[in-house]
């Protein structure tokens, strides 16, 4: 068995088990307590167990169904994890509200010395739980169709100020468009592809860079969808890295698809941005998880042979600290960075900036006497749940100022 076989093997048990937790307190809650009755209550439990499987299901499907089924069962799958999520916070929040009032009163009793009352009515307990899943489900819903309006609607353009100390001064003003994390496939299609080369091509940059995962499928899929890509227009060029999801969806393919429509591909190399009056680095380096698993991280290489007089931009999908720390070591004033989604549903942002604390913005960094930056966008498109709450869709408009 080949090691990202076992890794998605992982990932898919890893996920199950997950799920299941979160189906089973949300079958608790909203149909144990509440005391549905029959027929709903054998309804809304087989629902659940479906809907559970659903998502890894529909990971499955995205890799080995025919089409329509790659297309149709991952929609509904990601569609209802998002819901899924919001649902389960709604609860949690509202149980825990309970128990903490709960806990209140009985310090009020304790401080009174008075004896707690007698056990809850089974009727009102009834009653609390209903009204605790009703609550959930209404603010679940406002919450999803307003998370979707923001999902599916243009992306935010983000002027991102960088002052760079090593920055030729005839090059103050040169705009780097960053499109980062599109994630075209079963939900981004031809139509949303357009809309986003419209809106960077509008801005004029001098340079455009991709920042990886742009697709999720192969090129006999999405090869049309991804052809406007081609229409993008700078001055110093378009430029593209890797992402783990090209990994997954044949990286070979897209590279040479990329390089037929024009896209300069970066893999751990390092090219001249400007003129030969004034002009920087600009490196790139392919996916780091995937880096380091096929004989290491290529910073190194990207960078070999470099005047480090020179000032230097780098493109990396990923934001890890550790490659971060390595980059700014090695004179990187800049690194443009996605991957994070900003955390797309919050409150998944705080699971997300546990593992990622440099999540969304421009972030300061010092490694020694070295000092860099690291700018990391909340991504263009969405992954999974066409949703997006508290993290909008974003192409960053990166201003590099002396």
């Amino acid at each position: 068995m080949s090691r990202s076989v076992l890794s998605f093997a992982v990932f898919i048990a890893v996920s199950v088990a997950i799920l299941g937790g979160m189906h089973g307190y949300l079958w608790a809650r909203l149909v144990r307590d509440p005391a549905l009755p029959e027929p709903w209550r054998r309804i809304a439990t087989v629902a659940l167990v479906a809907l559970a499987f659903a998502v890894p299901l529909g990971m499955l499907a995205l890799r080995l169904a025919p089409r329509p089924l790659a297309q149709v069962v991952p929609v509904v799958a990601f569609t209802w994890l998002g819901l899924a999520f919001l649902l389960f916070t709604a609860v949690l929040v509202l149980d825990a509200a309970r128990l903490a009032a709960q806990a209140a009163a009985w310090l009020v009793d304790w401080f009174r010395d008075v004896q707690p009352g007698p056990p809850a009515d089974p009727d009102r307990r009834v009653f609390v739980a209903r009204v605790v899943a009703g609550t959930a489900a209404l603010a679940t819903a406002g919450a999803s169709a307003y998370a979707f309006r923001s999902a599916t609607g243009p992306a935010e353009v983000t002027e991102v100020p960088v002052k760079l100390e090593r920055l030729p001064p005839a090059l103050s003003g040169l705009t780097i468009a960053q499109i980062t994390d599109l994630h075209v496939g079963p939900t981004i299609r031809e139509r949303e592809v357009e809309r986003v080369v419209d809106q960077v091509n509008a801005l004029r940059p001098d340079v455009v860079a991709v920042t990886g995962d742009l697709v999720d499928g192969s090129v006999a899929q999405l090869g049309r969808a991804v052809s406007h890509v081609g229409r993008l227009r700078a001055r110093h060029g378009v430029y593209f890295v890797t992402g783990n999801h090209e990994y997954y969806a044949g990286v070979g393919e897209w590279l040479d698809e990329l390089r037929r429509l024009g896209v300069r591909v970066l893999r751990n190399e390092r090219v001249v941005v400007g003129d030969a009056g004034a002009s920087i680095d600009l490196a790139g380096v392919d996916d780091y998880g995937h880096a380091m698993a096929n004989g290491g991280y290529g910073l190194e290489r990207a960078l070999a042979g470099r005047d480090p007089d020179r000032s230097l931009v780098l493109l990396a999908h990923q934001p890890r600290g550790v490659a971060v720390s390595d980059a700014v070591s090695a004179g990187v004033e800049l690194q443009v960075s996605g991957h994070t989604h900003g955390g797309q549903i919050a409150p998944f942002n705080l699971v997300v900036g546990a593992f990622f604390p440099y999540l969304k913005g421009l972030y300061h960094h010092a490694e020694g006497a070295s000092r860099g930056q690291v700018f990391v966008s909340r991504g263009t498109g969405y992954w999974g749940p066409p949703l997006r709450l508290g993290s909008p869709p974003e192409i960053a408009k990166i201003v590099l100022t002396t």
